[in-house]
């Protein structure tokens, strides 16, 4: 059933192109990476939020160096810890402009700090129109990724849980320019986004392990 987006609503969504997919747009002015504590459903500024970077271990006290990959958050480059699984990033330059990397990211970290912005690693799923083979992982879950379509930003997910083989080739239909893994799974999947009329919609409910969460790619209106 697709979700009804209200006249003027902070966050487009798409649910019809392909199916199987629901695609989140948000009209940002400006993105963080939020660390340590997810950002609170009453700071209205706020129009999206979900999981972002792994998670390296179950810690009841946050560190940098438990979010794997080194990452850039409020401006400030932290170093994250190792992560085989990391095989590009994204960063937003503080102004209009982002990049998607396949491969190594340091120098990509380096420049996003100097220029205020944010930028985080993940796995590479597509990139410049190409899907990275071979495919990273398997299993049956709900997946998402960050993407870049048509020159806009969004946010996909799988409606239900699929293969990710299943997933890949969603979004090979959808052709994004470029789609960047984000975490999921059952507590980190928890994250949300605020409608038209400033009220917080939940796309996956908070668990148990919703503690453990560390980072969140953050959208502000």
């Amino acid at each position: 059933m697709p979700i009804p987006v209200m006249q003027g609503s902070p966050v487009e969504i798409d649910d019809t192109t392909v199916a199987g997919l629901r695609v989140y747009y948000p009209l940002f002015s400006r993105i963080d990476l939020v660390c340590g504590k997810m950002p609170a459903k009453r700071d209205t500024s706020v129009i999206f939020c979900a999981e972002a970077a792994f998670t390296h271990e179950l810690l009841d006290e946050f560190s940098h160096s438990n979010i794997d990959g080194d990452h850039v958050s409020g401006g400030k480059r932290y170093t994250g810890a190792d992560c085989l699984d990391n095989s590009g990033a994204f960063a937003w330059f503080s102004d209009t402009t982002w990049e998607f990397v396949h491969g190594e990211y340091g120098e990509l970290l380096d420049s996003v700090a100097e220029a205020g912005g944010m930028g985080f690693g993940q796995a590479i799923i597509i990139y410049n129109g190409e899907t990275i083979r071979p495919l990273w992982r398997d299993g049956e879950h709900q997946y998402r990724a960050l993407c870049e379509k048509d020159g806009s930003l969004c946010i996909v997910d799988s409606r239900s849980e699929v293969e990710y083989d299943d997933f890949v080739a969603m979004l090979e239909k959808l052709a994004p320019r470029h789609a960047l893994y984000l975490d999921m799974g059952a507590g980190w999947n928890h994250s949300w986004w605020r409608d038209g009329k400033g009220q917080v919609i939940e796309i996956h409910p908070k668990a148990d392990k919703s503690r453990y969460c560390t980072n969140w790619i953050t959208f502000y209106r």
